[in-house]
């Protein structure tokens, strides 16, 4: 696993966890990472310190996470498959604390405001997007390839995020 100081085109800092450097280049290259900020895809890495392995570092670090936990991502989050899935490092920074409380936020309004369909989602979302059902917000569960999928069909489609309460 490699930590990586990530820079949108924005100047928005955040940190993610990768299987390896290639990992990063293959995700950066199809356009997978996106800024958890402002959702920009155009992403580079940013000058780093090295890693000095403490117990309190330790203690902070957010383990990496092999599933969505919620519908599948778009073009700018979904990983090719059998890669690992982006994650950001917890941090006691105060805009951290914010960006957990407005996505925690977000979160709970979809789960409130949205049908849930489990692991029909990418049934579902077809059926939606062709017009064989009504249209409505939605969210569930499907693989990463099934993920891929909807979006060359031109299913627009987004990632719930996996807050750090929940991984605890």
């Amino acid at each position: 696993m490699i930590l990586y100081s990530l820079l949108c085109d924005k100047d928005h800092e955040f940190e993610v966890w990768f299987k390896s450097s290639g990992d990063f280049d293959i995700q950066s290259e199809k356009g997978y990472i996106s800024c958890p900020v402002c959702g920009s895809s155009s992403i580079s890495k940013s000058l780093m310190a090295p890693s000095v392995s403490t117990s309190k570092r330790k203690q902070m670090q957010v383990a990496p996470h092999e599933d969505f936990g919620g519908m599948p991502a778009g073009p700018a989050a979904t990983p090719p498959e059998g890669s690992s899935a982006q994650m950001a490092l917890a941090s006691p920074d105060p805009k951290m604390a914010a960006l957990l409380d407005v996505m925690r936020k977000l979160k709970n309004h979809i789960t409130e405001n949205a049908d849930y369909v489990g692991q029909d989602f990418a049934e579902e979302a077809r059926k939606i997007h062709y017009g064989e059902t009504e249209e409505r917000g939605i969210y569930g569960e499907t693989t990463p390839k099934e993920a891929e999928s909807l979006l060359e069909e031109g299913i627009e489609i987004q990632p719930l995020p996996v807050l750090p309460d929940e991984t605890n």
